[in-house]
């Protein structure tokens, strides 16, 4: 049978229905990933010096203030649309004025990196180089947005770590100070999650909720890790009502769903049943078989 040709649109057609669309979406803030890592990296030249010398420029902090400052006032102004007028000016001054504060936990965060890791020879290598406080960092600025519960922006910040590192912290965790977070690959820590101080994570640990239902939302859904806790590769603790107590150890690849009480260490056990088959053994089984 002859085939009837296609019916083809043409682009003003095409166009029409995709607006329609569009208007599925809402109004659109005008942000991006891309100007995202852009506030990022104007904001690491403002509180590390590594950032700023690395520019090769001649500004002194006031100015790269100044152009933080404006940076910032485009990314939220449209934020705040619809809001009281000033909002814009609010934010602003008040992300500027939190930026100490965000330092100064970011330095605990670098030295407890550098002191924590042999494999590291000093705070200007970790600021650099490790994955684990450039997500931290992010979380950092992304947290205390979230805490002056600015739509978005603090979500689209740790969203931009999490792309360059391979580590989800949401905005909304609660961390305390020396946070170490090493190697970090798949690393996960949840919304209501709660973290100590002297916290250290390895890479492929999740703090995750037992359940995703929508209903679920505003309780608390991810686990509490208390002071001093250490947590190794491919460890998961699940549930809002885990708490994991202070000064324990949790080995690496275990499985966590209910508390573990203070100064306890918890070991992922293998089968009993496990063999190990040395290759060259197996390797002249399979040579007599042959022959």
């Amino acid at each position: 049978m002859e085939q009837k040709p296609e019916s083809m649109m043409s682009l003003d057609e095409i166009a029409a229905q995709l607006r329609q669309h569009h208007t599925k979406y809402g109004d659109p803030t005008g942000l991006s990933l891309a100007k995202i890592g852009e506030l990022l990296k104007k904001t690491a030249a403002v509180m590390f010096p590594q950032y700023a010398v690395a520019e090769e420029n001649d500004l002194t902090l006031e100015d790269r203030l100044a152009v933080l400052e404006g940076s910032f006032y485009e990314l939220v102004e449209r934020l705040c649309r619809g809001k009281d007028v000033g909002c814009s000016r609010a934010l602003v001054q008040a992300f500027l004025s939190d930026l100490p504060q965000i330092a100064a936990y970011c330095h605990r965060d670098a030295q407890a990196l550098f002191e924590g890791d042999p494999a590291a020879h000093s705070l200007e290598e970790v600021v650099l180089c490790y994955p684990g406080f450039f997500a931290v960092v992010a979380y950092r600025i992304a947290h205390k947005l979230y805490q002056r519960q600015v739509p978005l922006l603090p979500r689209m910040l740790t969203e931009y770590a999490h792309q360059r590192t391979g580590i989800d912290i949401h905005p909304g965790a609660k961390i305390g100070h020396s946070l170490f977070i090493d190697h970090g690959t798949g690393v996960v820590i949840g919304e209501t999650a709660v973290i100590g101080n002297n916290v250290k994570i390895y890479q492929g640990v999740t703090l995750g909720a037992l359940r995703v239902d929508r209903e679920q939302r505003a309780k608390k859904r991810h686990p509490t890790i208390e002071d001093n806790v250490v947590i190794y590769a491919g460890a998961t603790i699940l549930g809002g009502e885990t708490t994991v107590g202070q000064n324990s150890v949790i080995g690496g690849n275990v499985w966590i769903t209910r508390s573990v009480p203070a100064w306890s260490r918890v070991m992922f056990k293998p089968a009993d049943n496990d063999e190990i088959v040395s290759m060259r053994a197996r390797q002249g089984t399979g040579s007599a078989v042959n022959r």
